[in-house]
């Protein structure tokens, strides 16, 4: 472990490097981010007190706005930062948007289920970008609590053991793997520690970008709205740098989950950038969400 470990503790450090994940409490100003709220619940056409109105159980919305989190939340991004081995291995600006991912009752039909491999949908985040050991295009994945996510209340699902799992998988496809050819049933299956995140509005949780995680059901009434920006990298990980202390901590939890000390790894294939299906879904309710901000503004 490098010595100098910024705004991480040592102990952050070592949650993040056996379970995959570390909390950022209180990273933002929730009421910061109150007008873009405001703005989601009409974008979405419902009334934010009207729970009986949430025709959608789950909404993902597009990116219309952004915030550099360099400046809204420094906490989380010192702490990122720390993660990926340095400001200057990160690709610049970190941007958040309003691309909103709202819970609005996922599930509120049955009794709540705990995490397990039971549960649907697990999967990897990376819709975007065929996937390598040492891919570039997601640092860190991060979730971003515009609201509280409560116990219940639609918190995300990690497997905390998942990051030696997926290492393994992709260190035995050089060729790459596309979006939608993990076989996460039986990544999930191999898992024994599962954990349902909660925290409050402000809150950031940086999690490996190997990290499984699932959905949530959410029976309490009461909506979670959250995003997800992944954190990108100027160059693919390094698995075989000079001195140990070089390595950032995402770096050495996939060394780490490989049983190895370095690795000489080299993608067989190359690199390919994929158009995610959400984007053709976000696209289509545009013009809808266009004219409901359209009429909310002439409102006022």
């Amino acid at each position: 472990m490098r010595d100098n470990l910024g705004s991480l503790t040592a102990a952050q450090a070592g949650h993040f490097l056996e379970r995959g994940f570390v909390t950022v409490r209180g990273a933002f100003d929730a009421a910061s981010a109150r007008q873009w709220l405001e703005d989601a619940w009409i974008r979405f056409g419902y009334d934010p007190d009207d729970p009986g109105s949430w025709a959608e159980k789950r909404v993902h919305l597009s990116s219309r706005s952004h915030v550099d989190a360099r400046s809204f939340a420094p906490a989380a991004w010192h702490a990122a930062v720390e993660l990926a081995g340095g400001a200057q291995r990160v690709r610049l600006p970190w941007k958040w948007g309003n691309g909103f991912i709202a819970n609005l009752g996922v599930g509120d039909d049955r009794p709540w289920q705990p995490p397990s491999p039971a549960v649907a949908g697990w999967h990897k985040d990376g819709d975007f970008f065929r996937h390598f050991l040492d891919s570039p295009e997601q640092a860190l994945l991060s979730l971003v609590l515009w609201t509280d996510m409560l116990p219940r209340g639609g918190g995300t699902f990690v497997a905390a053991d998942s990051v030696p799992v997926v290492a393994r998988f992709l260190a035995r496809h050089p060729e790459g793997v596309l979006p939608g050819d993990f076989d996460y049933a039986e990544l999930i299956g191999q898992c024994r520690d599962f954990v349902e995140l909660t925290g409050a509005a402000g809150d950031v949780v940086l999690l490996h970008p190997y990290t499984l995680h699932a959905t949530s059901q959410n029976v309490l009434g009461v909506a979670r709205v959250i995003t997800n920006p992944p954190l990108a990298l100027r160059q693919p990980m390094n698995f075989n740098r000079a001195e140990p202390g070089d390595f950032s901590l995402v770096e050495r939890a996939v060394l780490r989950g490989l049983g190895a000390s370095r690795l000489d790894f080299a993608p067989s294939a190359p690199r390919q950038d994929v158009v995610p299906e959400r984007v053709s879904s976000q696209r289509a309710r545009a013009a809808a969400e266009d004219a409901r901000l359209g009429a909310a503004r002439r409102a006022t």
